[in-house]
């Protein structure tokens, strides 16, 4: 009787030190989405546009930027429109364009390429990956004298610049994200009797899509960079002869005009990359909680 006691003493002692441990425990909850509209979203991302250029107009109506440092936003709004009247600002602006979408055009291309050797076959690795890493790591700045001597001050040498700044960030990317393909997937592709292009193009391009993306963002980015750079290189039209020009006569209000320019278009490459995230990969979201 004693020993039947106590077992189920012990039994309700662990029964209840059992309940016991469950309480005061939360059940879990899900996250919840809560949908942002997009007008709120765009508000929230123009206040800091907004308030630099409140600032900006602050300081100059006080006097604390004067216009021999920086011409005052009305100021730099009459630039804009003299500019345009005169045709100089459209006409530098296709020219700017001109340069870096071909640059940046030959730069993805080479940089895709060469991804994708060095990261699906092991062979375009083992040659090309540790002479790529190494040009990779040299400054583009630094081609600017050397790219003179080779092609002159002509537009080769401007383009080849934006393409060499370019190549580099789409080549990493590339590489990257075809080498985190899942191999079982190739691997049964192959079974399937899939050709190598053939998996490239349904299996590993799809599967990179992520890395490819990221890597689109860095080198447009790169593109106005390095536009900026090929521009010094005696230039006779675009943006950056503006700029020289304006330097010369000491127009801050057109150098204000011209730093804007590529500011907006490095925004607007920007903007063009996140638009096409969402229309390939719109499951992603924009915060780690899954919250817009």
């Amino acid at each position: 009787m004693t020993s039947v006691a106590t077992k189920t003493t012990t039994g309700t002692t662990r029964a209840d030190t059992g309940a016991t441990g469950t309480t005061g425990l939360v059940p879990p909850r899900p996250p919840v989405r809560r949908p942002r509209s997009r007008a709120r979203s765009v508000t929230v991302r123009a206040l800091g546009p907004f308030a630099l250029l409140a600032l900006w107009w602050i300081s100059s109506a006080t006097g604390l930027l004067t216009p021999d440092v920086l011409a005052s936003p009305p100021q730099v709004i009459d630039a804009v429109g003299e500019l345009w009247g005169n045709g100089q600002l459209p006409d530098a602006l296709a020219t700017s364009l001109t340069r870096s979408g071909i640059g940046l055009v030959i730069g993805l291309a080479a940089g895709l390429t060469l991804g994708i050797t060095t990261g699906f076959t092991r062979l375009g690795d083992e040659l090309l990956d540790s002479s790529l890493q190494t040009l990779r790591t040299i400054p583009f700045l630094s081609l600017v004298p050397l790219f003179m001597v080779w092609f002159g001050i002509n537009e080769t040498a401007k383009i080849l610049l934006i393409a060499v700044a370019t190549t580099f960030p789409m080549y990493v990317s590339t590489s990257g994200g075809v080498r985190n393909t899942d191999r079982k997937l190739v691997e049964a592709m192959r079974s399937f009797g899939l050709g190598r292009l053939a998996i490239v193009r349904q299996v590993v391009l799809p599967g990179a899509l992520p890395s490819l993306l990221a890597g689109l963002r860095l080198s447009m980015t790169l593109s106005v960079i390095a536009l900026i750079a090929a521009e010094e290189i005696n230039a006779t039209e675009g943006i950056g002869y503006l700029m020289s020009q304006a330097q010369s006569y000491a127009r801050t209000d057109i150098l204000a005009v011209c730093i804007l320019v590529y500011g907006l278009l490095g925004l607007t490459a920007d903007v063009l990359v996140r638009g096409l995230e969402r229309i390939l990969m719109p499951w992603r979201t924009a915060g780690p909680g899954g919250t817009e």
